[in-house]
């Protein structure tokens, strides 16, 4: 059976019902899809758009919260996601 995308850090009900309306209806879905893959369907569908966001899907993959994400993988992912939302 998948494992609830609710029992991951950092993935409250509402953004699992974001996360489920975009099709990543699971932990594994969330994994597959990755969470740059995850934001921009997020992003995308006018649901979630803040670099949050990302770093939430990001622990939530990894295990851990968002605000234990490597400083390194945490600008990564920051400038990940203002070249994102340039057209970049």
């Amino acid at each position: 059976m998948p494992k609830p995308i609710e029992s991951l850090p950092n993935i409250g009900p509402e953004l699992a019902i974001q996360l489920n309306k975009v099709g990543i209806t699971n932990a594994e879905e969330l994994v597959r899809v990755g969470a740059m893959g995850a934001w921009r369907r997020l992003v995308r569908s006018g649901l979630r758009g803040g670099v949050n966001s990302l770093l939430a899907l990001e622990g939530a993959i990894e295990g851990i919260r968002l605000h234990e994400i490597p400083l390194e993988r945490r600008q990564e992912l920051k400038q990940l996601a203002v070249a994102y939302s340039q057209g970049n």
